[in-house]
């Protein structure tokens, strides 16, 4: 077969379908990539064809110039399904890689099922990844619209939204609000299960095969799968003072092992943590400190598994939480927090600053005080030297238990008799005699 022949009736203009007024009975089949449409270049892909009709075979077209085909037969699945899986590959970002397939019969002529709708394959690049928000929130209950919107500041023609493990990559032109920026809204209905999971956005040039690099995650969390109720309280109370520390305390009597925590009016992911059994009760504890201004707000916690994190149970009581300044009062504005807890929300390498400055301060003083201990041990030295070098001048006789002392005041003795007298000293009677215990006595004696 052709690949004039296949196009013309994958696009459902066979004879068969025309003339027997059953044009409506081969409904298109479903295209879809696995494991998925985001391809890293030089990678491979399976796509797969399936339709519950019972096509003896299935064409794979690709769009482009040429537009080749690939023709297989079908195989039944195990659930009543017929498919086939066309392998494709190497990927490049050099071409754009959409592809569309349709169901025939093989012994009936001419007739083939409508084209399924466009696949496209996703070979991300190097350009400008944009950002991709939920204006909802990330966490959704069942019932509510959800809108994905991705925007960038580069100017995109077409926007990709991807969902970790999905199959399919639908798009979006690009909306200018603003010179230099673009967007696309992506409106996925109403939240049901099949919604919770890890999405990323790409954008790209309308006649380009390249793609951004992709935005970062964003988690979409379904709300009240699971049917228990967690608790959540606060320690020390509602009401807490800047540079507090802080705790909130989310508990379920269900066995959960994962438990989040999120605040009313922000994008921001909601926190989690692995909870931990005590008290006949699953908890976890989101430690916040040191406490600014930032924290007030309306806080819920959940629960859920680690195996379906996606799939959460009924929010607990809404948590009001006061931020007040250091007076109690709530409308003062916000102070530096205390220095205890500043010095335990330092950073790392603020810590490592603090540690040297006080080993230099102490090493500083160490060497001061050895400092001061060298000089003194120097005096001490001269001074000893300068004693044992004196002689008796002529004329004076030293006592001599004196003058086998060495201590200070044999000396002060000696000179004040040799001052004051001028003559001989008789050496005591007795060599049992003790010298006066204080210089001063001699000097009262020899003024007198």
């Amino acid at each position: 077969m052709s690949p004039k022949l296949t196009f013309l009736l994958c696009l459902g203009l066979s004879v068969g379908l025309r003339t027997s007024g059953q044009a409506g009975i081969y409904r298109k089949p479903s295209l879809s990539a696995l494991p998925s449409p985001v391809v890293t270049s030089g990678g491979f892909v399976t796509l797969q064809c399936i339709s519950w009709q019972g096509f003896d075979r299935f064409i794979l077209t690709k769009e482009g110039e040429h537009r080749p085909s690939w023709t297989l037969d079908s195989q039944r699945r195990h659930n009543g399904q017929f498919q086939a899986l066309f392998p494709v590959g190497p990927v490049t970002p050099s071409y754009r890689w959409t592809f569309r397939c349709c169901g025939c019969y093989r012994y009936i002529h001419q007739q083939c099922s409508e084209p399924s709708d466009p696949v496209e394959l996703l070979v991300p690049g190097v350009s400008g990844k944009p950002s991709l928000l939920s204006q909802q929130g990330s966490i959704m209950t069942f019932g509510r619209n959800l809108t994905l919107q991705c925007l960038s500041d580069v100017g995109y023609d077409r926007f990709a939204l991807s969902k970790e493990g999905g199959h399919n990559l639908p798009q979006r032109l690009s909306e200018r609000p603003q010179t230099g920026r673009s967007q696309a809204d992506f409106l996925l209905g109403r939240v049901s299960l099949s919604h919770g999971g890890r999405y990323r956005c790409y954008g790209g040039h309308k006649f380009s095969s390249k793609w951004s690099t992709p935005s970062d995650p964003l988690d979409i969390l379904v709300a009240g799968v699971l049917p228990d109720t967690p608790s959540l309280s606060v320690q020390p109370g509602p009401t807490v003072a800047v540079g507090e520390n802080m705790t909130l305390l989310c508990q379920t009597r269900s066995q959960r092992d994962i438990l989040f925590l999120s605040k009313e009016g922000t994008m921001v992911s909601p926190l989690r943590l692995r909870s931990k059994y005590q008290a006949q009760q699953y908890q976890a504890q989101f430690s916040m400190s040191p406490v600014t201004s930032a924290h007030g707000g309306t806080y819920r916690c959940y629960s859920s598994f680690s195996t379906s994190p996606y799939e959460l149970s009924h929010p607990s009581d809404a948590l009001e939480l006061v931020v007040s300044g250091p007076s109690g009062d709530p409308t003062s504005p916000p102070t530096w927090p205390n220095l205890t807890s500043g010095v335990q929300g330092l950073k790392p390498y603020q810590n490592v600053l603090i540690g040297i400055s006080v080993a230099f301060v102490l090493l500083l003083f160490l060497f001061v005080l050895l400092l001061i201990r060298h000089r003194q041990q120097g005096k001490c030295r001269t001074s000893d030297a300068t004693v044992k070098n004196t002689q008796p001048e002529e004329g004076v006789e030293l006592h001599p238990q004196a003058a086998a002392s060495d201590a200070p005041q044999d000396v002060i003795y000696a000179q004040l008799n040799h001052l004051t007298l001028g003559r001989k000293t008789t050496p005591p009677s007795s060599q049992s005699e003790e010298p006066p215990a204080e210089p001063s006595v001699y000097s009262a004696l020899a003024i007198h």
